[in-house]
């Protein structure tokens, strides 16, 4: 009996636990007065880079249709270029580091102006992950648009061009390069 009744009072305190916890979860944060939230298409977690892809967004708002997904293009491939190039830059400072060449700086300056025209090239490879349009009160329209651009073809575009030059193919370690790359992909995926 002291068991049924012991086992009786236990269900019921792990009832009411899951109960508190359940509720406390669905409490909304109140906002600051004067706010309110607001939701952003063609944004959020899966929207993030992650180890794999380079991945931007951004809104462009015009009276024009047109001129409202152009400007959310440009946009995107202005945040995604620079991205790239701070992960880019991160990439040549940890290989050409790690290489020991006589040459360090000749080299650094190298490999960061060839990346330089690479990311310029590449961007043209961009896909579009999501685009959704409204248009506003005011008679404007707003394209939300996220785009991606696979770290794999980056890596390629700057492999082509790294033994294209004589000088650098002669220190150049494909392999440990691709290696730092994925480093620094990975460390940008956990940085969200």
């Amino acid at each position: 009996m002291k068991n049924s009744i012991f086992n009786i009072t236990l269900s019921g305190m792990a009832l009411f636990v899951l109960l508190a916890v359940a509720a406390g979860c669905g409490k909304k944060q109140a906002l600051p007065k004067g706010e309110e939230l607001v939701s952003v298409y063609c944004s959020g977690d899966e929207y993030f880079s992650d180890k794999k892809h380079f991945r931007a967004n951004a809104i462009g708002e015009s009276m024009d249709q047109m001129t409202a997904k152009k400007k959310a293009t440009a946009n995107a491939r202005e945040e995604l270029a620079g991205s790239i190039q701070v992960t880019m830059k991160a990439v040549l400072d940890n290989y050409v580091n790690s290489r020991e060449a006589n040459n360090v700086e000749d080299i650094e300056e190298r490999f960061e102006g060839l990346s330089r025209q690479v990311i310029n090239q590449v961007l043209s490879g961009t896909r579009t992950i999501c685009e959704k349009q409204t248009k506003t009160e005011s008679n404007t329209y707003k394209t939300y648009m996220a785009i991606e651009l696979r770290g794999d073809d980056l890596v390629q575009a700057i492999n082509e061009r790294l033994t294209e030059d004589q000088k650098l193919r002669i220190d150049y370690d494909y392999e440990k390069f691709k290696k730092t790359f994925e480093d620094e992909m990975e460390k940008m995926e956990n940085r969200y």
